[in-house]
């Protein structure tokens, strides 16, 4: 099976359900082994959550994402695109809003003079993130608390002042139920951002967004054969008697493939196929998600210096505060500035539905008292993003449970972002997860079966 040659394997349709970038990572891949792809997206625009819109004049990402100096599987797909040689490289800086007051987090210096904690605590912080990123075997995390463990390393008050506010703005109170591996992904992700020496935050950005970034990969697989379909919702999924798959569209259509990948949520792939083992079907279900709402704002005048400002205020209704336009130059945005405003919460919560007026209110009273020079009259434009399933929360055993890529029904199979369990949710951790995934569970198992056939 190993050894069968790419260029021997028959041509087969294959059906991608879903056009973030796993979907469209999984077309690329498969369109190289000459088989034959389409692409459902049940939005109008490709993208998912890395898509992109029009807020006022400015567009851009719908929410708010940069690449790292690490991240070596986006890097490729952009050089295979062109345009990685154009990724412009900044250094960051780091607020930190904490007792009503802004402090800035930026250097070794500064975090020694950080007030909120004595000389003990900080020592007992900056250990916790240096064991952190230490740390290689990351199963055994899986398997404690997340908030043992920040305790046993960073301390009671620590633990109280700075992780335990962090935590409940970025989980709610599913941080209970959250593993340490949480917080290992998340330290190792931002301290492989930094550079050797001063260990200075680089974060880059492809000039035009990712508006620009998939115009050119929806453009180069349509070059390479690949079908791709907007607004087109797949409502069900079933085996058919051609010994492959029939996907029944939400317009009344129902087409036969080969082969189906869905990148769908869990919960979604679970309603999308009936013909799915009690199994699969119960540990598809009892996938957590995390969702938010995001607002966008565009301002004639900046806020601060800081890209991402953290926040343990619990009056803050905000997770945090992020100033893209500290990163991206004022030319992208007209010369205004972008301000991003996300609030994590559980997928089913219904916040996730407030009316738009009363999350931006809400949002920008908390500016006005933590930004005294802003008016709200330095708003040119806003909008607000929501989107229900947006990270797995990675509970207690969490990678003993998750649900097969291979699923029970023959030639479905289920892909994802909840498979990731080494890292945290961002677009390089989705394009290594569905090369790794293709290469190990689909493609051995598309072989197996088509060398069966045969």
């Amino acid at each position: 099976m190993q050894t069968t040659p790419i260029e021997t394997v028959a041509r087969q349709r294959w059906l991608i359900v879903g056009g973030g970038m796993m979907g469209l990572t999984l077309a690329k891949l498969l369109a190289e082994r000459g088989q034959s792809v389409t692409v459902a997206e049940a939005a109008p625009t490709f993208g998912g959550l890395a898509s992109a819109w029009t807020v006022g004049d400015v567009t851009w990402d719908r929410f708010y994402h940069v690449t790292l100096l690490s991240d070596a599987r986006l890097r490729g797909i952009l050089r295979e695109l062109d345009l990685e040689h154009e990724i412009r490289w900044v250094t960051s800086k780091t607020g930190f809003y904490t007792g009503g007051k802004l402090y800035s987090l930026s250097s070794s210096w500064e975090f020694l003079r950080f007030p909120p904690l004595n000389l003990v605590e900080k020592l007992r912080l900056g250990a916790t993130i240096l064991r952190a990123s230490k740390i290689k075997n990351w199963r055994p995390l899986e398997h404690i608390p997340v908030d043992k463990w920040l305790r046993r390393w960073s301390g009671r008050t620590t633990f109280e002042k700075i992780w335990l506010p962090l935590l409940r703005a970025k989980l709610g109170d599913a941080y209970v139920h959250t593993s340490a591996a949480f917080i290992w992904a998340y330290i190792s992700r931002m301290y492989r951002a930094r550079r050797s020496g001063m260990k200075t935050e680089m974060f880059g950005y492809v000039p035009g967004g990712y508006a620009r970034v998939l115009d050119a990969f929806t453009s180069r697989l349509r070059s390479m054969g690949v079908e791709l379909m907007p607004s087109a919702a797949v409502q069900q999924i079933s085996r058919d008697e051609k010994a492959g798959c029939q996907a029944r569209f939400r317009d009344g259509r129902t087409l036969h493939f080969d082969n189906v990948i869905s990148t769908l949520p869990s919960p979604a792939i679970s309603e999308s196929c009936a013909q799915l083992s009690p199994d699969d079907h119960s540990r598809l279900k009892a996938i957590s998600y995390i969702g938010v709402v995001c607002a966008s704002l565009v301002l004639d005048k900046p806020l601060a210096s800081y890209y991402v400002t953290n926040i343990t205020d619990s009056w803050v209704p905000m997770t945090a505060v992020i100033e893209m336009s500290t990163i991206v130059q004022a030319n992208q945005f007209g010369g205004k500035s972008l301000v991003y405003l996300p609030k994590y919460l559980p997928a089913h919560d219904p916040g996730l539905d407030d009316p738009e007026d009363v999350i931006l209110d809400r949002f920008l009273a908390a500016i006005e008292r933590m930004y005294p020079h802003f008016s709200r009259s330095s708003v040119t434009a806003s909008r607000v993003a929501r989107a229900k399933f947006v990270m797995a929360i990675p509970t207690l055993g969490y990678s003993d449970n998750l649900p097969p890529v291979v699923t029970s029904v023959p030639s479905f199979y289920a892909l994802n972002s909840a498979h990731i369990t080494e890292g945290t949710l961002n677009v390089n951790e989705t394009i290594e997860l569905a090369e790794r995934k293709l290469h190990s569970d689909v493609w051995p198992d598309f072989l197996r079966r088509t060398q069966l056939v045969g």
